[in-house]
């Protein structure tokens, strides 16, 4: 830590534009988040998941590597920890494609919100994983968030658990796995954003590839498909670009509850143009997984401050 005084004025705008920027980060994560949401429902009439994911890992792979050369980073990119790149990938492919599933089956806003319930996850898992304490505050919070969970599912109401539902509960467990490996890899050498944006691309192009043509058969896109085909691979890398973004301006604890303004942004496009209703359960379980994850960001804010 440096020990070097700073003047007052300094002290006082620089956090002030680092928030600022951050939450800017932030509204092009939530567009694109949303924007992506929009795309796979527009898409799974004539594709199945994996060809999305298909075609999406394909245009991220080319968006990267142009990135990357007109960046400068070309020379991040090395086949390096590929085993935890691989184990990385298997999570967020899995994830993802699960994502994809129930986004065309349930309400888009009870997606988002089980989909919140990932670090939930993550703080359960990160003493087995990542070496992490666990408190006793940390589990009241995640026994918080689970019942969060339940109430925006609500696995024992009428309708029991669906298809969607299930796939949307596990996607969260995927994402949960991707970052915690994301988290590991962030502490190798090579760990840089260029290099596990390309691995991630490179890899769930090739899993996509072999999963698509499992049966033999692999759908090709059309004409109409392959603007949405631009806009979902485009929108998904940009809104994981604006989420780390506005991670390294800003801690957690800023950039999450502006995060979580993806769910009332997703119930309205929900209502606007897919006459979902709005649902209250939705959002009383969202504010408690809400409230769980902010507590675990705030237990461990203060953990590394002491």
């Amino acid at each position: 830590m440096s020990t070097q005084m700073k003047s007052p004025a300094a002290s006082e705008t620089q956090p002030a534009v680092d928030t600022f920027k951050a939450i800017l980060w932030m509204g092009a994560a939530l567009a694109g988040f949303s924007i992506m949401a929009m795309s796979a429902r527009s898409l799974s009439a004539g594709l199945g998941t994996f060809e999305i994911m298909t075609y999406r890992s394909l245009v991220s792979l080319i968006i990267v590597l142009i990135v990357a050369r007109l960046s400068g980073t070309s020379d991040q990119i090395r086949a390096t920890d590929l085993r935890l790149h691989g184990l990385r990938n298997v999570f967020h492919f899995a994830g993802q494609n699960l994502w994809f599933f129930a986004v065309t089956l349930i309400p888009l806003a009870q997606l988002f919100a089980l989909e919140f319930s990932y670090p939930i996850i993550v703080a359960l898992l990160a003493p087995l994983l990542l070496g992490e304490t666990t408190g006793p505050r940390r589990i009241v919070a995640a026994l918080v968030g689970f019942a969060g969970i339940l109430i925006v599912a609500r696995p024992f109401g009428v309708g029991g658990m669906s298809p969607g539902l299930i796939a949307a509960m596990l996607c969260a467990v995927g994402f949960a796995g991707s970052t915690i490996f994301t988290k590991k890899l962030t502490r190798r050498p090579n760990g840089t954003l260029t290099a596990i944006l390309f691995w991630m691309a490179l890899m769930q192009l090739g899993f996509g590839v072999v999963f698509s043509l499992a049966d033999g058969q692999f759908a090709r896109p059309e004409t109409g498909d392959l603007i949405w085909l631009l806009i979902i691979g485009t929108a998904g890398l940009g809104a994981h670009f604006g989420l780390t973004s506005a991670l390294k301006l800003a801690p957690a604890s800023v950039v999450t509850p502006v995060d979580f303004l993806r769910l009332p942004l997703i119930a309205i496009i929900g209502m606007l143009i897919y006459n979902e209703p709005l649902d209250a359960m939705v959002f009383v379980g969202a504010a408690l997984i809400f409230g769980a994850v902010y507590a675990n960001i705030l237990l461990e804010t203060r953990r590394k401050r002491t």
